[in-house]
């Protein structure tokens, strides 16, 4: 069960990246004069939900490690 969660866990990691990056090509494809802030938001988007990935990995990664060294002492 704890791998099913770790494979949901990555392909929502990769999602969140990928969101973040479909998010700063529309900000870099804005036709407008002054779009430095539309690309400041999307880098700022982009750089969240990398920060979130790798905190969701690190965190399902921990628990499938508490959940193996519990499971050793039976």
């Amino acid at each position: 069960m704890a791998g099913m969660l770790q494979i949901l866990t990555y392909m929502l990691a990769f999602y969140m990246v990928l969101k973040g990056v479909e998010i700063l090509q529309i900000a870099l494809a804005s036709g407008k004069d002054k779009r430095g802030g539309i690309i400041a938001i999307g880098t700022l988007t982009l750089v969240g939900c990398i920060i979130a990935a790798v905190a969701f990995v690190v965190m399902q990664d921990e628990q499938a490690s508490s959940l193996s060294r519990s499971m050793s002492h039976f």
